[in-house]
């Protein structure tokens, strides 16, 4: 017989507000906290009740550095959020091109998710990121989705 999986009201509010702090932790660049909670046993893909992950909301936010070092420590790079959103994606939405050059040379897909990289810097005319996100004409000529929203 085995054990049902527990679910989230079943967790003690101390895990919860510590799973919020290193959510917010990727937020704000909080690296030293992050870091060391992954390096003493933290998923380094953990992700919200929205599906984002921890390096979904470092690269939303911007932070390069921390961004590399989570791929450093096994983060999924395509892993999308529970809308279809790619961290890549969402970096290119919000014009974090040295995030954006990170996560590719990290090995980010820049045609998974919903919309892609690809298609994201299309429709916010993006095209300085076109080249590192390596499209092709075929890439140029796919049509585009709607927008989703931001992940939170």
């Amino acid at each position: 017989m085995t054990n049902p999986k527990p679910s989230v009201e079943s967790l003690p509010q101390e895990t919860l507000d510590f799973a919020h702090r290193m959510f917010d932790a990727a937020r704000d660049n909080d690296a030293e906290l992050l870091l060391q909670a992954i390096d003493a046993g933290l998923p380094a893909n953990l992700t919200n009740d929205k599906g984002n992950t921890l390096l979904m909301l470092a690269a939303y936010n911007g932070h390069a550095g921390l961004v590399k070092e989570l791929l450093t420590r096994g983060a999924d790079g395509n892993r999308a959020n529970d809308q279809g959103q790619s961290p890549l994606a969402g970096a290119v939405f919000k014009g974090h091109d040295e995030v954006v050059r990170v996560l590719v040379e990290g090995g980010a897909d820049p045609r998974n998710g919903r919309p892609t990289a690809i298609q994201t810097a299309r429709m916010f005319k993006r095209d300085e990121l076109l080249e590192v996100l390596g499209a092709t004409d075929d890439d140029m000529k796919e049509p585009l989705p709607g927008i989703p929203g931001p992940p939170h």
